[in-house]
């Protein structure tokens, strides 16, 4: 258990589920399905029973810094890694690839986002030590895939190669391809395949197989980091980051890595997994009630509503009448009230407000 690790990607501005969620306040650190604990604190809570804490990293931006320290008290300063500017996951995981090489050459790595629902934990757990068991055996760089439950377009997907298993395990298999969102009847094709899962965006790996494949595919961001060897976890760390990510260009580990790399599997699962990535997707994964609405704030009286998602301030009275298949929250001094269908719109309609307000309301 002492060479397994985590890391933590929490850096992503949830836009989608704006006004909600803001650039001060994302929606990782947020209490978004009433729990008592945000969606950081729960994947934190989640990975803690498969490594040491010690063991688990944070990826973030400079800016929640305090944010993660106030909602993660047992971390220690050198845990959080605090990235000065964005640019996707391949520079995050490399950089943390380096922190993690000054402490254990021998590590075994899980990498995930922080804002992921996983309803059925046990099964989780025991598909993340049965991934570390596989990766601590072979040369592999494995992803976890999701057995489609319907025609989703707001996924990546991933095909796998055949039906052959790998070394015994019926549930990991060779990838064949990587897909973006699909329209609807491309992923209508995938879900009736059975060869298609979604690309859960969580990935298992040995530290040696991700920095070979970071040299392989990715040399130049390798080489921006790799420069910094003596640097990590020293007080000159910081100002080498901050030069080292306005350097490094912008690129997804799935584009840059996992789709060139000859030695991707992917482990297909069903753990009760859902991307928090719209107000629909939390729709689909909150209690409703026996309209299909799903309802958060203390005084808000539905009349004639039908499959809605509503979101109010704690003590705020809002009467709704005769709604359907809408959006409707509020966040401070913003109200949004929009399709349920529409809803990859939001981020156009942030778009818009940047435009003509501001930053004022992001």
């Amino acid at each position: 258990m002492e060479n397994n690790y985590c890391v933590i990607m929490a850096g992503g501005v949830g836009s989608r589920f704006w006004p909600l969620s803001r650039m001060n306040k994302p929606k990782q650190f947020l209490d978004i399905l009433g729990t008592g604990r945000t969606l950081l604190q729960m994947t934190f809570d989640r990975f803690s029973k498969i490594c040491p804490i010690e063991n688990i990293f944070i990826v973030t931006s400079t800016i929640y810094k305090e944010t993660i320290e106030k909602q993660l008290p047992g971390l220690k300063g050198d845990q959080i890694l605090l990235e000065p500017a964005r640019r996707n996951t391949a520079p995050c995981i490399a950089y943390a690839n380096y922190k993690i090489l000054k402490k254990n050459p021998n590590a075994k790595i899980v990498t995930a986002p922080s804002d992921h629902l996983i309803l059925r934990e046990d099964e989780f757990i025991k598909v993340i030590k049965e991934g570390l068991g596989f990766v601590s055996e072979k040369d592999a760089l494995l992803t976890l895939g999701i057995k489609p439950s319907r025609p989703e377009t707001g996924y990546g997907y991933i095909q796998i190669n055949g039906t052959k298993n790998i070394d015994g395990n019926k549930n990991i298999h060779k990838v064949k391809t990587f897909t973006e969102k699909p329209d609807k009847d491309l992923a209508k094709v995938f879900f009736e395949s059975g060869e298609f899962f979604w690309n859960s965006g969580i990935f298992i790996w040995s530290l040696k197989s991700i920095m070979q494949a970071f040299k392989t595919h990715l040399p130049e961001v390798d080489a921006l980091f790799s420069e910094g060897q003596s640097l990590y976890n020293t007080e000159k760390e910081t100002e080498f980051i901050s030069h080292t990510y306005y350097e490094c260009k912008n690129i997804s580990i799935d584009y840059g890595v996992m789709e060139k790399a000859d030695n991707v599997y992917v482990y297909c699962s069903n753990f009760g997994w859902a991307d928090l990535g719209t107000w629909g997707s939390l729709h689909e994964n909150i209690s409703k009630d026996d309209h299909k609405n799903s309802i958060i704030g203390n005084n808000v009286f539905p009349y004639q509503l039908e499959n809605c998602i509503v979101n109010m301030p704690k003590d705020k009275l809002v009467v709704l009448q005769g709604l359907k298949d809408l959006i409707v929250v509020e966040s401070d001094d913003i109200l949004l009230i929009c399709k349920k269908e529409d809803e990859q719109e939001i981020k156009q309609y942030v778009n818009d407000v940047k435009l003509k307000l501001g930053d004022k309301y992001l």
